[in-house]
């Protein structure tokens, strides 16, 4: 293929340029912009920093994006997932600070260095860590963040300290304080934004919600009130930085930097797969992993903090008609616009009008129809949600998030122990072989056992395995043992060296073995490497159960 052609192919910014899809791409533009522009800003003020820096992580994210991401839709930019849990971490290290900003910045360069790593090695599996049980508590944990620090703005109150119990038992004996002003301002913009949701989600409702709080404020003077409002913008553009920090400081960033890469892998992955680019090829994660690590890059470059994929606003590039990557960059274009002659349209937007945003965002990202159906069909699993929360909510938010990856490990690892050996039987009338139930009547033949481990062997549940075949060789006195290995898609060191035992077990007591339906790749590998065929013939190894039987039974 020409090298010009190649690259139309590979890079999204060239497929839009040469499919003419402007006119799509700018009204999904527009209407990004509309819904990005309150929203980074109300983010940017979540994590601490001044509105203007949640316009700078915008751009870097839609422009690395557009630059190295595989996917149309997606956008990329300030998050309210990640916020949370960097700010908590950052805090942590450099609590009023000037440092704050400078430790944002290096962390927006170690979580992009990362998913570029991530990317470039294709590591998208690395996206699975967290589990959706996992996942939906993580989320219900940060939405407590989240409304735990907008409140005392929306209710005209100072905002307490300490750890996030304590915060909540200080505002609900504040309550009485409530100034009714800025109260109605709050709930009034997450009032218009829930019924916009509602109706459309491509109305613009925080945009609206803003709009219509600014002018009240202004217009009838409730700044002399007690409103606080934003104040002066600086009409800055981005610009190349760098942080100067302590090479230490900059190894205390690494676990916060592993955690956020984490959430960003699993969002950007999730993002990437609900809105494909192309429903008939599956999701390139990797490469928008690309794309999420360079916005990331871009981003602490131009004085910012890490960057994440959007749902939200993914979802709405694709329903109003966006193309391709453009629809991203003409809304930066947007936002650039505004910061360079716009900044003064937003000295009176009130604090409480950017905390009623956030309450709408805290309130949409509990999967409240995920709980309920994980409470009524897997109870322990709705156990591991009501942990991960109370993880995120009762520890410092980036310690509970990092216990959070551990504590979806850890349920893994106990899926995969829970792995016990099943005996076959033949269907009547039939050469498959299927595991035996109580409420299936199967056959057995006389001196043949047959059993299969449904799940990868490893040093796991090899030693379970090795005692339940000890069992089935105790109980039924087989002549001839099949093993299934159609489930058995992984084996490692020590999972072989318990199979080279049991094999050795069987032959010192005359029992035949066979092998049937080693299907995976990686399983047939691992027999070879570990030198099993040594002790289990090449000529026992089967296609089907059942012509291991005709084969070898006596």
């Amino acid at each position: 293929m020409p090298q010009d052609a190649h690259a139309k192919n590979s890079w999204p910014l060239f497929r839009s340029l040469a499919s003419y899809a402007l006119p799509g791409d700018l009204m999904a533009g527009l209407t990004l912009a509309a819904i990005a522009i309150p929203e980074q800003m109300a983010t940017a003020r979540l994590g601490g920093f001044a509105p203007q820096i949640g316009f700078f992580a915008f751009m870097a994210g839609s422009l690395g994006f557009a630059l190295l991401g595989g996917n149309r839709f997606l956008s990329c930019g300030a998050d309210s997932t990640i916020t949370p849990i960097f700010a908590g971490g950052l805090a942590a290290l450099a609590a009023g600070s000037p440092e704050y900003q400078g430790l944002a910045v290096a962390l927006a360069l170690m979580v992009g260095a990362m998913m570029l790593a991530g990317g470039a090695f294709r590591l998208g599996g690395i996206a699975n860590l967290l589990s959706m049980p996992v996942m939906v508590g993580f989320l219900a944990g940060i939405s407590v963040h989240i409304i735990v620090s907008q409140l005392p703005g929306v209710l005209g109150l100072d905002a307490p300290g300490g750890p996030t119990l304590d915060r909540i038992g200080v505002l609900a004996t504040e309550l009485g304080r409530t100034n009714p002003i800025t109260f109605c301002i709050g709930f009034g913009v997450l009032a218009v934004v829930f019924i916009s949701e509602k109706i459309s989600a491509k109305i613009p409702g925080a945009l609206i919600g803003l709009v219509g709080a600014t002018l009240a404020t202004t217009g009838l003077g409730l700044e002399s009130k007690g409103v606080n409002v934003v104040g002066t913008v600086p009409g800055t553009l981005p610009r190349p930085t760098l942080p100067m920090l302590a090479p230490e400081q900059w190894v205390h960033l690494v676990p916060l930097a592993f955690v956020i890469t984490v959430v960003v892998m699993v969002q950007t992955a999730a993002t990437t797969r609900s809105f494909p680019s192309d429903p008939d090829k599956p999701a390139d994660v990797d490469r928008d992993f690309l794309g999420a690590g360079a916005g990331s890059v871009l981003s602490g470059l131009f004085g910012a903090f890490p960057v994440n994929a959007s749902p939200p606003r993914t979802g709405i590039v694709a329903e109003t008609g966006g193309q391709s990557q453009l629809a991203g960059l003409a809304a930066a274009v947007i936002v650039l616009l505004l910061l360079a002659f716009g900044t003064g349209l937003l000295r009176h937007v009130p604090d409480a009008a950017l905390g009623g945003i956030l309450l709408f965002v805290a309130l949409r990202i509990i999967r409240t129809k995920q709980i309920v159906t994980i409470y009524r069909q897997s109870f322990s699993e709705f156990l591991l949600i009501v942990a991960t929360a109370a993880l995120i909510i009762v520890l410092p938010i980036q310690q509970g998030a990092f216990l959070g990856i551990v504590l979806s490990l850890l349920h893994g690892i106990w899926s995969t122990t829970r792995a016990r050996l099943v005996e076959f039987e033949r269907v009547p009338g039939t050469t498959i072989w299927w595991p035996a139930h109580p409420h299936i009547t199967g056959e057995r033949v006389a001196g043949v056992a047959v059993i299969g481990l449904q799940a990868p062997l490893s040093f796991l549940n090899a030693p379970g395995f090795r005692s339940d075949v000890t069992k089935v060789l105790g109980t039924t006195a087989p002549q001839l043992l099949v093993l299934e290995a159609s489930g058995m898609v992984e084996i490692d060191f020590t999972a072989a060296q318990i199979l080279l035992d049991v094999f050795k077990v069987c032959n010192a007591q005359g029992v035949t073995v066979a092998l049937a339906r080693l299907e995976s790749v990686r399983a047939q590998d691992a027999f070879e490497r570990f030198r099993l065929f040594d002790v289990l013939p090449k000529e026992h190894v089967f296609h089907s159960v059942d012509e291991a039987v005709h084969k070898l039974a006596k």
